[in-house]
């Protein structure tokens, strides 16, 4: 009866860390055969010069009664001759196929690199925002940037040197037991404590790198956060504590580090001493046996080199598992973020932006944040199709949430939310906010030009449409007296720009984007009034058979839309337009006193 595996140890195999990098890699199958194959031919020609050593002695002492000479070349010149040859052969060889095994790994660990960051950063892509408010940007930055380079490394140097090793010691091994099996269990005898003592480090150091990949990711974290936050650092002049914040981080990374090192550094001093009984033994006793006739010269020559080709090598196991180890912690980190389950799925009915009336009705509709009470309760909403409604209502009422919860960023708990009729959650995620134009308060542009920034997400924008679309939005005139006009860097985040500037050219863009349904949260909240006054007459223009929301505080800003909701604590206390809303002398009239300067 065939043996098998307890179920648990097979659970553990299967999410061995190798095991799961192998089952990602399984498309380069036949890449990396051919490198395996390449690893192992280069050791075997790398082996033979021992051999020849071996021979020539053999030729020197024996002369005519050589083995050569028995094989049919008496000619001692001859045979020399031969040897030369070959060796020229074999030095040719190992080279070839050390320029292969090279070139193959190196390439193999290029491409899995390459692939694995653009596979992990597409899924991280589909993840939900909970996903990433739960972490730290400079966390995902070290899995995909510093987790997926240390898998390379293993890759462009490691996976050779263990296939080499195996490969000598099968080699080597066989070899001992054909010339001389007295001597062989001598050399051989320090293997199974070598091997031992490998996997018991292994195991040892597993936990030391995982602690290690997590303490540089915590620094990582650190460093992000506060570059991201550093006008913050220098305005509050937190310099110095920002510094030891840092400092402290550092420095557990580098004890952590430390700890690894103190084991790993262990290995290869043990080994060396372990190695010296074997050496040793083949050295003493194979030289008896030579001197009383019972191995030849040549043969205990070779026996000599090939204990050292054998057993010194495996002094770099080391540094072989040190790589490893660091390897498969990062394996696993990568692997984890693949493995996580995408939360928002599309759906599989295709909507067209060129078929979209922009009908949008919320029914019932109650959402909770992770670990929070609900935001949004039992909420039903009806926006006919170009209307313009808006949303007001306190901090924290749920106004920003229902735009999220909208665009499908986050998903419903209970209830229903259609779009001309769809749920969305039927609707392919690529259509459904395809046909949404968004303007947030919190203003994101990407490190390039004007023009870049206008034009992102519809890259097919000629320049024309670009202006067109910046004139819309009020920001032309601010544009072109920029040093390089609309070819200016904005910077990283915009930085270059005042706040109200990266809010014209954030409307510029979805003015651009020409959708059916357009979203203003606080859309005017960064300019001023003049701008803002200039703002309202363009969304007077574009709100024209579109169905816009708008989300306001500055309740002047929406008082000519077609409804206005008011929310509280996650509910709709009140709706109506902005006379009607005023008669009730509600929490919409008391809203208005205040900003209006008449309580």
């Amino acid at each position: 009866m065939p043996h098998r595996l307890p179920t648990k140890h097979k659970k553990a195999l299967r999410h061995h860390p190798l095991k799961r990098l192998l089952d990602y890699g399984h498309k380069y199958r036949t890449q990396i055969w051919q490198a395996i194959a390449c690893s192992i031919l280069n050791k075997i020609f790398d082996l033979a010069p021992p051999a020849l050593i071996g021979t020539a002695v053999d030729v020197v002492v024996q002369k005519q009664d050589s083995v050569l000479a028995h094989l049919g070349v008496k000619d001692i010149f001859g045979q020399l001759l031969l040897l030369s040859f070959i060796s020229l052969i074999i030095w040719g060889l190992e080279s070839v196929f050390e320029y292969a095994y090279a070139r193959l790994w190196r390439n193999l660990s290029q491409n899995i690199q390459h692939n694995l960051r653009l596979d992990a950063y597409s899924h991280l892509q589909e993840l939900e925002l909970a996903y990433f408010e739960e972490r730290s940007t400079g966390g995902l930055m070290s899995i995909l940037s510093d987790d997926i380079n240390q898998l390379e490394r293993f890759l462009d140097i490691g996976a050779n040197e263990v296939i080499q090793v195996v490969t000598t010691v099968i080699v080597i091994g066989s070899t001992f037991f054909i010339l001389a099996p007295s001597v062989a269990w001598m050399a051989l005898l320090p293997m199974p404590f070598i091997l031992w003592g490998s996997i018991a480090f292994q195991k040892r150091l597993a936990p030391y790198y995982a602690d290690v990949r997590e303490k540089v990711s915590l620094l990582n974290s650190r460093l992000s956060n506060n570059l991201g936050g550093i006008t913050t650092i220098k305005s509050f002049t937190t310099e110095a504590y920002e510094q030891q914040r840092v400092r402290i981080e550092s420095q557990a990374y580098r004890q952590s580090n430390q700890r690894a090192i103190a084991l790993s550094a262990a290995f290869v001093p043990l080994i060396r001493i372990i190695i010296l009984f074997g050496f040793t033994a083949t050295l003493l006793y194979g030289g008896v046996a030579a001197v009383a006739g019972k191995l030849s010269v040549g043969a205990y020559s070779v026996l000599v080199f090939l204990t050292q080709r054998l057993l010194w090598p495996l002094t770099r196991l080391g540094e072989t598992l040190d790589q490893y180890q660091r390897a498969m912690a990062s394996t696993n980190r990568v692997m984890n973020l693949l493995d996580t389950p995408i939360a928002i799925h599309s759906g599989n009915i295709s909507l067209p932006v060129n078929l979209v009336k922009g009908k949008v009705e919320l029914q019932n509709v109650t959402f909770t944040y992770i670990g929070r009470n609900p935001v949004i309760k039992n909420l039903s909403l009806y926006i006919p199709a170009g209307n313009t409604i808006a949303i007001v209502g306190s901090t924290g009422s749920g106004k920003s949430t229902l735009v999220k919860l909208l665009l499908r960023l986050y998903e419903i708990e209970t209830g229903t939310i259609t779009l001309d009729g769809i749920d969305i959650r039927d609707l392919q995620l690529k259509d459904l906010r395809s046909c949404i134009g968004l303007v947030s308060q919190d203003v994101f542009l990407f490190h390039g030009t004007v023009r870049e920034n206008i034009a992102y997400g519809s890259p097919d924008a000629d320049e024309a449409e670009v202006m067109a679309a910046a004139q819309v939005g009020e920001a032309h005139e601010f544009i072109i007296q920029l040093p390089q006009g609309y070819d200016t860097i904005v910077g990283e985040r915009g930085q270059k720009l005042s706040g109200g500037q990266r809010q014209r050219i954030a409307i510029a863009r979805a003015v651009l984007k020409n959708p059916p349904i357009l979203i203003l949260d606080e859309a005017t909240s960064a300019v001023d009034n003049e701008t803002e006054a200039a703002i309202q007459r363009s969304l007077e223009r574009i709100t024209i058979d579109r169905t816009t929301i708008a989300i306001a505080h500055r309740l002047s800003t929406i008082r000519n839309a077609d409804c206005i909701y008011v929310m509280e604590q996650g509910f709709l206390v009140e709706r109506g337009r902005h006379e009607e809303l005023l008669e009730q002398q509600g929490i919409y009239a008391s809203l208005w006193r205040v900003q209006s300067g008449l309580k």
